[in-house]
Order: structure tokens, then C-alpha cells, then sequence
């Protein structure tokens, strides 16, 4: 099959119509990974991005310069109340271009809650057990080796050794890594295993053809079938709309827009009535940090972020029907020299003291899984502006502040001389406080930075259109063609990185499109 093409905002002609087979929305581990499978067994395809494609050749490893290319809103994209950063792809490869290459298998708990809770059939670890080596194969997955262990990995590693804590070297999508410490700037050397490098130019290899700079906007159906999608040139130079459009003829149209994208997609197309969980039961797996001060040098910014993880309070813990403990993951974190200043307490005289001593500054940063029925939801207006919520709920803030005081112990346990909370209030601790203090903090929105790196739900998979948004076989309720694939689908969070889950399901999902082809 002749290889398909790049094409950028510089090419289209106005009013310019291409007949595929599939159109796919989105570029990210859904999108990039469901052209893949779908080229391999010979359909044209159509691989839709509205971000630029900036090639790895166009990375200078400058945290700000970077954010605007690979970070959507330039990294300012909260939810409406300002209290979590949302953190997405705005690029070719999506996501995967800027996260930290951790490559986890869906935990089989959660593939057996999802059948038993939710009714999702065909994505049970049987169905799923194949793609594991494929991926691990394709993206050179291998745990993080004793070189990648930076100062805080190593720290972190043998404090939460001693403390009996449960945990591993992380699984890692890398080849010939440099230990630049640029992950989230995208890597420059193409050593993280980014769809960027891997399933899209092998797509492209196959014939996929690559749109970026191109917002899909609106979708041409006829009753149950879709039969193709009117899109928007994006001006690159500027992130606005220009005047030309773009027209898709398919016969099938598959939305991998990502968490926060696909249900946006949908809401704006007007399915809401029709689909009254369009856009609920959203997760983010919201992320506490604490920083924390050394003796010796931590230079938290180079080498890999996340070598060694705590995965023994994963899973969350009640007795007699109340919280106990747990329902997060646990990690060292990594922040560049700016964001580190952004996330640094204070102002003037004590902010200065610390950014004097940032070459001693390390910390830790955890992953709460979202407690079902304390979700969020995304809205879209009249005017087509969308809102995120994610409300604070009673067993979200108990999470809150166990997995706060965890990493409090932690990194005393490691030997840190003062601990200290993100956020704009100081709150500085020389030694282990009592959990009764921790737990008494408010945690009022935006009052502790944190963000949002890995969105779930808003188009929830499960058996009617009363309370979820596809079928089992990521098909759309109501329609015979229109298909969504990424981390949208997944009835709550992954309680892991998603990146390998996305794929996965992405890859169950060709199946069921190339059924209806």
C-alpha cells in the first residue's frame, strides 16, 4: 500500500471534500493506536488532530516554549472554579507526547469491576491478555533500570522500603534514554515512546494520511449513520479558526478526542438529549503534592520522573462502610525549574529562600483514584464554551488528606529537615505533625495546586443510554457507525497510568469498527 501524508494548516484548499474509510478524532494513545490497527488490516484512514505536528526536531527542551507547543491552553486550562490544572495534549501524539512514559497493565480488579458493576462485555483480562506483550514489544516497555534512579527516586525507593510500603520500579516506554529529565516538554532525542514515534508514522507507513491543524466540529449523519464530518482549519501561528473548512466523506467515524475532548465533541454536536450521560461520571485522578527540603542535592528536573512507585495503597480501604485509608498511587515527583517556582509557597522574602535552595528540593506527588459517586462532569453552553466540574466529595477529601500525610512520613522518612504543602499559604513542617492536623484542613478548591493528568469517563461505557454513552463495543448508543475510543469510555479511572488501558481498549475497539466497514 503506498504511505499515507503529512499535511498541515499551510494545505487545504477551501471547501476541499476527501473520501476514507474512517475518520479518527484525536491523535492521542486512543487515536494513534486505533489508525494503526485499522491501516494494518488495509482501511484508508483519516487521522484528525487539531494541534500542530511539531516533530522531534522542533523540541529545544525550554519548559516554557515547550508547554505551548505540546499543552493544551498553554497549560492555564482549569476546571471552572480554578481549583485543578487540566492537563492535555494540543499536538500530533497528543498526551502521550508530554506524559511520563509510565506503562502499566489495567489491574484485572478493576477489568472484573467494570464487567460486575458495570455490564462491559469484551474487555475482560481474557479478551485483553494478548495485547499486553504486543505493546510492551512495540514501545520497548522494560521496568526502569538502577540508572534511571535519580536522587529522589532512590530517596523515595528506600523510605518507603523501610516503611513496609508495597511498590516497584515503574514500567517505562523508553529506548536509548539521554536521563534529560524533559519528559513533559516532550522528548527531544524521540527516546519516550510517544505515539509521536511509534504507532503514528508506522500508520503513516501503512497509508493512514495525518490532518493536523484541523478541528473536527460537526458531524453529518442521517438517522443511525454517520456519513462524514465537516472540520475546521486551525492557524497555528494563532490557535484560532481561520474561514477554510475541510469535509470528510466515511464510513465510519471513530472520536478519540481524549478525556476531556471526545464528550466536549459530542455535547457540541447536540447528543446530549438523546444521551443524558454525555459528559457525567467524569474522573481526573486529581494529584496532591508535597515538597519537601534536603540536605544534599536532589535536582529533581533530570533524569526520569517516576522510576519507583507505591502501588500497596492502590485500591482504597473501608471498614463497616467508612474510609480508612488508601485509593491512590504514590510517586517521587519531577518539576521543571519554572513550574517548581509556580508551585512553591509564598511570596517575596520566604518564596526567594527556597527558590535560593532549589538544587535541595525533591517531593512527592500521588494519584487519587476518583471515588465513584463523587465524579465530575463537563458542560458545554449555547455558545459552545465548555465547563468542567469536579466537585471536592466527603470520601475525596479523606483520600485528600491520607495520601498528604503519607507523603508527609515518607519524605521524613528519607531523611528531608523540613516538609512543606503546596500551595499559596506556607505551611512548613520541621517533623511529622499529627494526622489529626492534616486532616483537618479544608481543602477548599484551588487552595492546594494540583492537577489533573488523567482524565476518565464523560462518555462511560455500558448497556443503556439512560446512564452511559457506548455500548460494549464502543459504539454510540443509537448509531450504527460512530464509534469513541480513549480514555472517555472507561466507567471510572484506571487507578494506574491510563496510557496502556487507552491503547488496549483502542485496539478491542478496531475489532467492532472494522465489523461494520
Amino acid at each position: 500500500m503506498k504511505s499515507g501524508v503529512y499535511r498541515d494548516y499551510k494545505s487545504y484548499q477551501p471547501k476541499e471534500t476527501i473520501t476514507v474509510d474512517v475518520v479518527v478524532i484525536g491523535s492521542g494513545c486512543g487515536g494513534s493506536t486505533m489508525a494503526y490497527e485499522l491501516s494494518k488490516k488495509g482501511f484508508k484512514v483519516a487521522l484528525i488532530e487539531q494541534g500542530g505536528n511539531y516533530h522531534t526536531g522542533t523540541f529545544d527542551n525550554n519548559e516554557l516554549n515547550m508547554g505551548g507547543k505540546v499543552s493544551a491552553e498553554r497549560n492555564f486550562h482549569t476546571t471552572a472554579d480554578g481549583g485543578i490544572n487540566l492537563v492535555y495534549g494540543n499536538n500530533l501524539g497528543g498526551a502521550s507526547v508530554h506524559y511520563w512514559a509510565d506503562s502499566y497493565r489495567t489491574p484485572e480488579d478493576r477489568l472484573l469491576l467494570w464487567n460486575r458493576k458495570y455490564g462491559i462485555e469484551h474487555h475482560l483480562p481474557e479478551d485483553l491478555k494478548s495485547f499486553w506483550p504486543e505493546l510492551e514489544s512495540d514501545l520497548h516497555v522494560t521496568p526502569a533500570g538502577e540508572e534511571y534512579f535519580n536522587p529522589m527516586n532512590r530517596l523515595f525507593r528506600g523510605a518507603s522500603q523501610r516503611l513496609g510500603w508495597e511498590g516497584h520500579a515503574v514500567p517505562q516506554a523508553r529506548k536509548n534514554c539521554q536521563k534529560s529529565g524533559h519528559c513533559m516538554q516532550g522528548c527531544l532525542f524521540g527516546a519516550k515512546q510517544s505515539q509521536l514515534v511509534t504507532h503514528i508514522p508506522r500508520a503513516v507507513q501503512l497509508g493512514t494520511d495525518v490532518y493536523t491543524d484541523l478541528r473536527a466540529e460537526k458531524l453529518v449523519y442521517v438517522g443511525q449513520k454517520v456519513t462524514g464530518l465537516e472540520a475546521v482549519v486551525i492557524d497555528r501561528r494563532t490557535l484560532r479558526p481561520t474561514a477554510t473548512r475541510v469535509s470528510f466523506q466515511a464510513k465510519a467515524v471513530c472520536v478519540s478526542a481524549g478525556g476531556f475532548g471526545s464528550s466536549t465533541f459530542l455535547l457540541r454536536n447536540g447528543l446530549k438529549k438523546r444521551l443524558p450521560a454525555l459528559g457525567q461520571f467524569l474522573a481526573i485522578n486529581p494529584s496532591p503534592m508535597v515538597h519537601a527540603l534536603y540536605e544534599e542535592p536532589i535536582i529533581q528536573w533530570r533524569n526520569i520522573p517516576a522510576a519507583y512507585g507505591v502501588e500497596g495503597f492502590r485500591l482504597a480501604r473501608y471498614q463497616n462502610g467508612k474510609y480508612r485509608e488508601g485509593g491512590y498511587m504514590l510517586m517521587p515527583n519531577q518539576l521543571q525549574p519554572a513550574t517548581l517556582a509556580a508551585l512553591i509557597p509564598s511570596f517575596g522574602k520566604e518564596h526567594f529562600h527556597y527558590m535560593k535552595q532549589m538544587e535541595h528540593l525533591g517531593g512527592t506527588i500521588g494519584w487519587i483514584d476518583d471515588v465513584d459517586g463523587e465524579l465530575g462532569s463537563i458542560e458545554v453552553d449555547f455558545s459552545g464554551k465548555r465547563k468542567i466540574h469536579y466537585p471536592f466529595g466527603k470520601i475525596t477529601k479523606q483520600i485528600f488528606s491520607d495520601l498528604t500525610y503519607k507523603q508527609m512520613k515518607l519524605n521524613f522518612e528519607a531523611g528531608a529537615k523540613e516538609v512543606f504543602l503546596a500551595g499559596m499559604k506556607l505551611r512548613k513542617y520541621s517533623k511529622l505533625p499529627k494526622k489529626e492536623e492534616i486532616d483537618a484542613l479544608a481543602w477548599r478548591p484551588a487552595e492546594f495546586p494540583m492537577a489533573a493528568p488523567h482524565p476518565a469517563g464523560g462518555c462511560r461505557m455500558g448497556n443503556s443510554p439512560e446512564n452511559s454513552v457506548v455500548n460494549s463495543r464502543h459504539q454510540v448508543h443509537g448509531f450504527q457507525n460512530l464509534f469513541v475510543a480513549d480514555s472517555s469510555v472507561f466507567p471510572t479511572g484506571v487507578s494506574v497510568d491510563p496510557s496502556f488501558t487507552i491503547m488496549a481498549f483502542s485496539k478491542k475497539a478496531s475489532e467492532f469498527v472494522m465489523d461494520v466497514m
